[in-house]
């Protein structure tokens, strides 16, 4: 048997809209909202789901292999460095006066996909290696001096050791210095170029969001569903309070403000439950 097809589980962007056009009455009443303006509250409600849903992104890992392109465009310097790309971004003088300040911004950027709306950090960008296989490295000489060998510990001891290492490396390696915005859609690396060599990868810890075009459940996901649906209604309200007090054939008069701000409330509660529910909770910041 093939599975069964439910109306109230839509899996595009129409079926979605019909489902909430039903639930605030129709068929049998007529919902009085432009089809331009049902796309406009589609894309709002998609919006809202994937920068506030826990469910709206996902974390995943993008792997790069750096070009000689990208070391070019790092290592650039300005008019005394021909390689690279630097972009004037500023000029600006002093009133009354020949003075002339220009401002230059270097372009040591990647270019991100537009489905990724947050980056956390970057992982062994300069190819260093974290094993223990370097005699002279610190991390070596703790294990040298503090592990004997494995029979000679529980593994309670072995665990707090790893940890304590794993601190003093958090504590003395630089973190990588990063600079990311959605609306440009570039990840800023304010590193030394000059330690970076070409083919190596690049590992981005960052979130990317869900598009409905290829996992068809965001359309049924239950918020987005009430979302969309009080956001419709709002705007049907919006729609008929410039006709109140018309009545409609048969006597029926609907109250456009009544609509419109019980929507109102409904999109306040909503969006409550979204913080208290389904945000993802801040990160804690030490300081």
């Amino acid at each position: 048997m093939g599975l069964v097809k439910y109306m109230a589980q839509p899996s595009n962007r129409s079926e979605l809209v019909n489902y909430c056009k039903r639930q605030l009455g129709a068929p049998v009443l007529e919902i009085n909202v432009a089809d331009e303006q049902l796309d406009d509250l589609v894309d709002d409600a998609l919006q809202f789901f994937h920068e506030r849903h826990f469910d709206g992104v996902i974390q995943t890992y993008l792997k790069y292999k750096i070009t000689q392109d990208d070391i070019d465009r790092g290592r650039a310097r300005g008019d005394n460095d021909k390689v690279g790309i630097v972009t004037t971004t500023e000029t600006t003088s002093i009133v009354g006066t020949a003075t002339t300040f220009t401002y230059e911004e270097n372009s040591n950027y990647l270019q991100i996909p537009p489905s990724v709306i947050g980056v956390n950090k970057i992982y062994h960008f300069d190819g260093a290696k974290a094993s223990t296989h370097n005699m002279f490295s610190l991390k070596y000489q703790m294990f040298l001096n503090d592990i004997y060998y494995w029979g000679s510990m529980e593994i309670l001891t072995y665990a707090m050791t790893r940890r304590y290492l794993e601190d003093l490396q958090f504590l003395l390696t630089t973190e990588k210095q990063i600079r990311f915005n959605q609306r440009q859609d570039r990840l800023y690396l304010d590193i030394d170029w000059g330690n970076v060599r070409v083919g190596e990868y690049m590992v981005i810890d960052c979130y990317r969001l869900l598009d409905p075009n290829t996992y068809a459940g965001v359309w049924n996901d239950s918020f987005l569903k009430r979302y969309l649906t009080a956001l419709i209604k709002r705007q049907w309200g919006q729609n008929l309070i410039k006709f109140q007090g018309v009545k409609l054939p048969g006597g029926v008069e609907l109250n456009g403000r009544q609509i419109y701000d019980d929507a109102e409330k409904e999109l306040e509660n909503i969006r409550e439950v979204m913080s208290n529910t389904y945000e993802l909770p801040p990160m804690d910041m030490i300081g």
